[in-house]
């Protein structure tokens, strides 16, 4: 029996839990402010963690050139759109997560909500006078993947974003 287990927590519950959360979607908004964009629309944060903690997404996120852009990752599912289109059911189905992990973050201070425009802005590590963060070994991989998605997300409008990744906001 491992600690983990004895406090009834499952890998489900480690991995997929507010505070990993807020990491992810802190990541994400540096990636999408990478290039000057001020802040991530909120919508966008929603999909963050339905493309991460599913494996498969993961994996072609992971696998994916950053420079390549969400097109080209979109286009890899080619011949197995159901998960592509999978990425809609499990936005609505992490969104209390999401929810969540938002507020974690913003709480956190990895992140302000801009109530007026909608909008989340991450703020770097030098600012919060913080020492980066150590993850631990099987989640090496997602903060990259995280950044990856806001760096692309940055170069398409919201309607791009949904009609690639064919989800609704």
């Amino acid at each position: 029996m491992t600690a983990l287990s004895t406090l009834g927590l499952t890998e489900l519950d480690i991995v997929q839990n507010p505070a990993i959360g807020a990491y992810l979607i802190w990541q994400f908004t540096l990636g999408y402010q990478e290039d000057g964009a001020q802040a991530a629309p909120i919508p966008l944060a929603f999909l963050v963690l339905p493309m991460l903690l599913h494996r498969q997404t993961f994996d072609e996120v992971a696998s994916t050139r950053k420079a390549s852009g969400l097109p080209l990752f979109a286009a890899k599912f080619e011949k197995e759109r159901e998960i592509l289109m999978g990425i809609h059911g499990r936005a609505i189905q992490l969104r209390p997560l999401s929810l969540q992990s938002i507020g974690v973050a913003a709480t956190s201070k990895l992140v302000r909500i801009d109530y007026d425009t909608a909008q989340l802005r991450g703020y770097p590590l030098d600012l919060l006078n913080a020492a980066k963060p150590r993850l631990p070994e099987r989640l090496k991989g997602f903060a990259a993947a995280a950044d990856k998605l806001g760096y692309w997300f940055s170069r398409l409008g919201l309607a791009q974003v949904a009609s690639t990744l064919r989800v609704d906001f």
